[in-house]
């Protein structure tokens, strides 16, 4: 129990250290150490980590730590479990940091990975150095020399390195020690090359330790192979800096096979007890399946969309598998075996070579692989892309290789992913359940084994690799069997090929760089005779120009087709919408450009807008498609939609991009419904992984005959052609209302400020403008408020066009500025629904009744509690609860404090208040009841991948609302009493004139935040923003927090709208240099003020004219409610006669029940805000979207033009009240004793007590020592005294000192309150030796023993179960406890007994009675009566020596003398049995 412990954090490479907490085993810290990281989500609160040695592994936990961890990344809220109660968390075993479903004890295991052999390694060294070392030494070596490395829960081992070979065999095993189940779910398993500079890892390969084992009943412990693994990185051209070495450490998509490797996992758990197992490291391996010869073909049928950036060099695509097929760099043989005689290039196993026999050789003709195709110009696109022309003419790919005959494994994972697909379109349908989607979840698991490695297609430019695609080997592979057969073996599928690595990152990536339409079949070279069975028909074989027996079996290099369709594309580009804004303007220019084939259009190009209608139609003519005409048209070819941004310089920028498939109609159909005309739906726009907008559209592909052209083509042919009408959507009358109410917040535009803006509203062609608000900085509101226009909209609701809001800032001699644009993507929520009518005719009696009835009903109940509570206990006394009882109840972490006093709370607060853990405003809409708030954009929109925080765009705020409804609009609403048609809806708005305002801020506490100083601290300070006005409370900093208690109000006086924007920081207070801002919230006020919610002030539960339940509203209930009756509309409030129980003010509580039940009222109810706090993420402008902390607090409005309110209430934290504990020690029994004595080595012990309250080691106390006690008893008769200051309500001591030497001031620190005792052994030589120890929760602990036998060690060890008590409650307490200490095996032994006495006196009474410390004055305690063998022995040696002999060896004594007694008896009998036998014989 006597050590310094400090904890090390390690992410990575990355460490961070808590500071050192000295002497005890149970250290406190509450520190906070950042990391900065790559985004993932995980949060754990308050979880508690188990300790283990991994070197030591047949203990068991070394300790639990306590910690919090976080990864939080853009955008995300800590959440934090409101809680304050350390109770539940106690529990430790309860709470383990360890995820679901792991047991809280594990056993330690053995995992062997068993690393047998490689092959098909890359070079790795340049050619020229070995031509050289050729030159000199006459050998030709293989360049690479490679090791494995395996990395497993932070442990790594590697094999031995294999000098110079591309297959080398290690058979070598490498062992960890770890606990089971671990925690790290992957093995990292990587090859890398030995290199005198630095090692470079060859490939990367992670095995999923969840795939490979199985925790169910029948489940298995992990297990793999011995299994082939496919490598896959960079390309395998060696080159001196690999661009994309990133790949072969295992991060982003391999794009070229590296390598395989042969390995096996096996686990097996541990017998602690004997931890010592041999094991050599050499293994051996069966060989791992027969091995077979396969046949990949492939045909290209159209190759379109090559990006120009490719150069028009003749272009060719390459097909590898494996080392299989790669002509450039693939070609890594091993120096030691012969060449093959067939001038094959690619390398393969030597027991290949031998296996192959001749005559299969001549059956196939001496098969060589054509692997790629040949090179071809490209030709002409569009201004963005080329197309290769492929007509009739498709060539063709064919591969040879062999591989173990591992297929079981690839066709068992295709019937999985069929059953996944079955069950996929199963789930979708309704009815599905979860066990339903679990099951699916399960089938989708992928194989861990491998065995065929992935197809590569590369696009070759003057043989340098271009653009990739990768396809799995499982997914075109061949069986006799459907459901085994991969889904695109023998199909032709759309393939787009992109850059390797890196470069296939942000905007280079989402270009395509090319369009294949590609045919692929891999099967068992024995069964390939169906291998052209799935290709279009209408084809002829082109062979390849050779002679020989076997050219019947000869796979095609090219097919001819003769069989073509010709067909007419008809894209109906109705409308795009939520486009990606391009441009600083935050709008776009956009255009589509529609590919099909090889054939390409563009729309015409609208300016300035995210929300094109193009309304236009394109036709293709005369697009020609090769196969069978039903073949088409079960599977036409998809129709990619690009969408660019049209700039006025450079090229058109890309915005994003779409597929769709067309509707296909033959000759010999109808162009009638259902299927045409084709309805116009909605294509999502993606550009990289995110989304980007939305195309509204329809394709049509009709088929035309020989000589006739369709029958359907347009008469006029115009340069742009509308959607037709059948298809585009069917239009009624619409009317627009507008509310302008006001701008806020705009930037300067050219660094010239906004001075008369207006508003420009846009939706389907037409629209309305604003007033123009002509000072901008003196009222930013608008003086019209409603205006409207009429528009033609689809009925249906889903093809609405979006509404633009355009502001312009007009300038001198006419000119007009954009200053920002928002789209509303979607009118729904704004069309407007009459009013229930039925709903309006209820009795307000009634319900007024009800409510008020029940309320009574409360009342008495509340009052019969209070009577019962009073008889059976003391009713807590009024004054001592404050603001912060009622909070803590509030949200009820004080469960266990006072239970009496917490007991009464309800009855004493009539009521608490609401604790919100998130913004108000999520809890009420943004209090866009009626005003609605839109963010007025600028500027390109973010590159970055995730969405990028659109905060740094935005350029103001436009106030407002829209309302939509058909004309006509019926008579009812227009003749309804008091109606006024220039407000159209808009009825029953109040008027935007300026107003004057009284706020009032309260801040409670702020939470997590953010550490701003170097020692993980920070010293936070509330400064309040409004307008021109701020307050700056920096001299009440709170030093070395963050969790500060600031417990403030804050009044400002503010005008609406022109200060209506609340900022709340939080900053950090230095000694030197400026201080910086940890965190800020703003608090938009002025939707507030307006809302029907009534947040100006919280409603309270209850209504108390004093203390601090008060009633803070210049308004009484009954006010409010009479208002809101006549905004609403509604007769009354009518007030009943009072119920059975007189309660004075019966009126205000009676409005208060039904304010509370506001939202029960029909038709103009809604739930008015409550006394509340609301907790406020703290953000920072410079991490954006990374939240640095919490703030809680709430916010009051009162106008000035109304009466006054009263002052603010006291919420100032709590002061801590002083205490002081008098602990004395009467005796100790049955310690241990550790020393030998000089003379006699008898063993025996110098015992003194130690004492301290946990949080002041500094102030330790030790008793007088207790000389040569033999027994372990000792007296002492000492007092301590601990004076110390706590905080009742939170159970807390708080402690206030210097951190270090150089602190500036005072730190304060809130610690449970917990008294620590142990007990020493004197040495007046050497250092004392600990003996033992007890640790006391002063709030809880067990009663201690009435004697020192029943005190046991059960004690500690069943604390949870026996009953405890406080000495907050008892104040005085005397009993026996246990010392403990660890011994050898990590178990807990009885060391010693302690009879002590704690009594708790108030500050006033210690002053009162004071008492001396040890046994001084005042009040001493006698001298303890110690036996006299403590004094030294050579004193008295006789009565040390009695002592000795009568207390040790008294036993011993009585047994000697007993046996010698026996002794002399035996001896003397045998000594005169002769002379008396004599005697007897001879009779004498």
């Amino acid at each position: 129990l006597n050590m310094d412990p400090v904890v090390c954090v390690e992410i990575g490479d990355d460490k961070k250290y808590t500071s050192m907490k000295e002497s005890t085993n149970c250290p406190y810290y509450n520190e906070v150490r950042q990391f900065k990281l790559l985004k993932c989500n995980l949060r754990f609160y308050h979880k508690w980590a188990i300790l283990s040695d991994p070197d030591d592994i047949t203990a068991g936990s070394k300790g639990y730590i306590k910690c919090d961890i976080a990864v939080v990344g853009k955008g995300d809220n800590i959440k934090t479990p409101h809680k304050a109660n350390e109770t539940d968390e106690d529990d430790i075993e309860g709470n383990l940091l360890l995820p679901e479903g792991i047991p809280a004890e594990r056993q330690w295991a053995r995992f062997y990975v068993k690393i047998f052999r490689a092959e098909g390694l890359p070079k790795m060294n340049t050619s020229i150095m070995a031509n050289v070392k050729k030159a000199f030494i006459g050998e030709n070596r293989d360049l690479v020399d490679p090791y494995v490395q395996v990395h497993f829960a932070g442990q790594k081992g590697k094999t031995s390195v294999q000098k110079s070979s591309y297959e080398p065999i290690w058979n070598e095993q490498i062992i960890f020690t770890e606990l089971f189940p671990p925690l790290c779910k992957r093995i990292k398993v990587q090859i890398r090359d030995s290199d005198k500079v630095n090692d470079v890892a060859i490939g990367t390969h992670f095995i999923d330790l969840r795939k490979i084992s199985n925790d169910g009943d029948k489940g298995f412990l992990p297990t793999m192979g011995p299994a082939w693994v496919n490598m896959y990185g960079s390309t395998r051209q060696y080159t001196l800096m690999d661009e994309h070495q990133d790949l072969n450490d295992g991060l982003g998509e391999g794009v070229s096979f590296r390598a395989r490797l042969l390995l096996s996992v096996a686990v097996e758990i541990l017998d602690t007890t004997s931890p010592e197992i041999f094991s050599s490291t050499e293994v051996h391996v069966d060989a791992t399946g027969k091995i077979e010869e396969f046949f990949v073909f492939g045909s290209f049928l159209e190759a379109t969309m090559i990006d120009r950036k490719t150069g028009d060099k003749p272009i060719s695509f390459e097909i590898t598998i494996g080392n299989y097929g790669n002509q450039i760099d693939g070609v890594s043989k091993p120096s030691s075996k012969k060449k093959k005689k067939d001038g094959e290039n690619e390398e393969e196993e030597s027991e290949l070579i031998q296996n192959s026999s001749e005559d299969e050789a001549d059956e196939d003709g001496d098969l060589v692989s054509v692997s790629s195709t040949p090179p071809m110009k490209p030709v002409i696109t569009d201004r963005n892309y080329f197309h290769l022309p492929y007509f009739e003419k498709k060539p063709c790919i064919y591969i040879k290789s062999w591989w173990q005959d591992q297929r079981r494994r690839l066709y068992n994972s295709n019937m999985m992913d069929k059953i996944a697909d079955k069950l996929v379109s199963d789930v979708n349908q309704a009815g599905r359940t979860k066990l339903d989607r679990e099951r699916l979840k399960s089938c989708m698991r992928e194989m861990p084994q491998h065995s065929i490695p992935d197809v590569f297609i590369w696009m070759m430019n003057n043989n340098k690799r271009i653009a990739y695609a990768r396809i799995p080997s499982k997914d075109i592979l061949y069986s006799i069997v459907d459901e085994e057969t991969g889904k695109d073996c023998g199909k032709v599928k759309a393939v787009f090929l992109k850059l390797p690595g890196k470069k296939g990152f942000g905007p280079a990536g989402w270009t395509v760089q090319a369009k294949l339409e590609l045919y692929l079949w891999l099967g068992l070279n024995k069964q390939r005779k169906d291998f052209l069975c799935g290709l279009p028909n209408g084809f002829e074989e082109i062979k390849a120009t050779k002679t020989g027996p076997g050219l019947h079996s000869m796979p095609p290099v090219g097919l001819v087709y003769d069989m073509k369709q010709v067909f007419q594309l008809r894209a109906h580009m109705y409308q795009a919408r939520s486009l990606f804004a391009a441009d600083s303007s935050g709008l776009s220019d956009p255009f589509a450009r529609v590919f099909f084939s090889t054939h390409s259009q563009v729309t015409e190009v609208l300016s300035e807008t995210l929300c094109p209608t193009w309304d236009q139609l394109l036709v293709f003519d005369d697009v020609e498609l090769f196969g069978e005409a039903s073949e088409l048209r079960d599977d036409p070819p998809i129709i990619v939609v690009e969408i660019y941004d049209q700039d006025t310089v450079g090229k058109a920028e890309f915005i994003g991009r779409t597929f769709a498939k067309p509707t296909i109609k033959m000759c010999d159909e109808h162009y009638a419904p259902p299927r045409f005309p084709p309805q116009l739906e909605y294509f999502q726009i993606y550009r990289g992984n995110c989304t980007a907008g939305e195309l509204l559209a329809a394709f049509e592909l009709l088929q035309v005959t020989h000589g006739t052209m369709s029958e359907y083509t347009y008469s006029e042919r115009g340069p742009i052609l509308p959607v037709p009408l059948g298809i585009r959507p069917v239009l009624s009358r619409y009317r627009i209302e507008v509310l302008f109410w006001g701008l806020r917040d705009l930037k300067r535009i050219n660094l010239a400020q906004v001075d008369r803006p207006r508003v420009d509203i846009e939706c389907a062609g037409r629209g309305v403008q604003s007033a123009l608000i002509q000072n901008y900085k003196k009222n930013p509101n608008f003086s019209t408020l409603v205006k409207w226009f009429e528009v033609d909209l689809p009925e249906n609701e889903l093809l609405h066009p979006p509404l633009n809001i355009r502001v312009v800032d007009c300038r001198a001699f006419g000119r007009y500025i954009l200053v920002g644009s928002h789209a509303v993507s979607s009118l729904r929520r704004f069309i407007y629904s009459a009013p229930d009518k039925t709903s309006n005719n209820w009795a307000t009696a009634g319900a007024d009744h009800h409510i008020v009835e029940e309320s009574d009903k409360d009342k008495k109940k509340k009052k019969k509690k209070k009577k019962g509570g009073m008889e059976e206990e003391d009713e807590p006394d009024e004054s001592v609860l404050d603001w912060w009882s009622k909070y803590f109840a509030s949200i009820e972490t004080l469960k266990e404090v006072c239970p009496f006093e917490y007991s009464q709370f309800f009855f004493v607060f009539a009521g608490l208040f609401q604790v919100y853990n998130k913004e108000l405003e999520s809890e009420y809409g943004n209090f866009e009841d009626w005003l609605h708030t839109f963010n007025l954009y600028r500027g390109k929109a973010g590159e970055d991948d995730e969405h990028a925080l659109d905060d740094d765009r935005i350029v103001g705020r436009f106030k407002g609302s829209l309302c939509i409804y058909k004309l006509p609009v019926s008579e009812e609403i227009t003749r309804e009493a008091g109606f006024d048609p220039n407000m159209g809806m808009f009825q029953s708005i109040p008027h935007n004139d300026p107003v004057n305002v009284l706020v009032r801020v309260y801040v409670v506490r702020a939470t997590d935040l953010h550490p701003a100083d170097i020692n993980g601290k920070a010293d936070p300070y509330v400064v309040i923003k409004l307008g021109k006005s701020e307050v700056k409370d920096k001299e009440n900093y709170i030093s070395k927090q963050l969790n500060p208690v600031f417990g403030k109000s804050f009044d400002i006086e503010a005008t609406f709208p022109m200060e209506s924007m609340l900022t709340v920081s939080v900053y950090d207070w230095d000694l030197v240099g400026t201080d910086d801002l940890i965190g800020e919230t703003k608090i938009d006020l002025e939707n507030r003020f307006y809302s029907k919610f009534r947040v100006t002030c919280g409603i309270s539960s209850s209504y108390s004219v004093h203390g601090y339940n008060s009633w803070r509203d210049p308004m009484k209930p009954s006010q409010i409610l009479a208002k809101l009756c006549k905004d609403g509309k509604i007769d009354g409030p009518h007030y009943g006669p009072g119920g059975k129980v007189k309660v004075k003010q019966t009126e205000e509580h009676l409005a208060l029940t039904v304010l509370n039940h506001w939202e029960e009222i029909p038709r103009v109810g809604c739930k008015l805000v409550p006394e509340h706090v609301e907790t406020r993420p703290l953000l920072n402008p410079d991490k954006p979207g990374i939240e640095q902390g919490r703030i809680e607090m709430w916010v009051d409005m009162f106008p000035m033009d109304m009466p006054a309110p009263g002052p603010a209430i006291d919420i100032s934290p709590r002061k801590p009240k002083s205490f002081e504990l008098r602990v004395i020690i009467w005796n100790t029994d049955d310690v241990i004793l550790e020393d030998d004595a000089f003379m006699t080595g008898e063993k025996m012990s110098d015992i003194y007590v130690r004492g301290w309250l946990k949080g002041q080691q500094e102030d330790k106390q030790d008793t007088d020592v207790h000389y040569h006690s033999l027994t372990g008893e000792g007296n002492f008769n000492w007092r301590f005294v601990f004076p110390f200051d706590y905080l009742m309500a939170e159970e807390k001591i708080v402690i206030s000192k210097k951190e270090s030497m150089f602190s500036w001031d005072e730190t304060e620190y809130k610690i449970p309150p917990r008294l620590t005792l142990q007990v020493w052994d004197a040495d007046h030589f050497s250092a004392d030796d600990f003996l033992g120890a007890i640790e006391l929760d002063l709030n809880r602990f067990p009663r201690g023993a009435k004697t020192a036998k029943q005190c046991t060690l059960d004690m500690i060890r069943n604390e949870q179960d026996l009953p405890t008590i406080s000495i907050f409650k008892q104040k005085r307490v005397k009993g026996w406890w246990p010392f403990v200490a660890r011994n050898e095996n990590d178990e807990m032994e009885l060391t010693g007994k302690v009879e002590a006495e704690l009594h708790l006196v108030t500050a006033e009474e210690a002053e009162k009675s004071p008492v001396g410390l040890g046994r001084n004055e005042p009040d001493p305690l006698e001298k303890p009566n110690r036996p006299d063998t403590t004094f030294l022995w050579f004193l008295s040696p006789l009565k040390a020596i009695r002592y000795l002999v009568c207390n040790r060896y008294k036993w011993l004594i009585i047994k000697i003398v007993l046996a010698l007694l026996l002794l002399i008896m035996v001896g003397l009998f045998l000594y005169s049995m002769p002379g008396y036998l004599v005697k007897k014989l001879l009779g004498a």
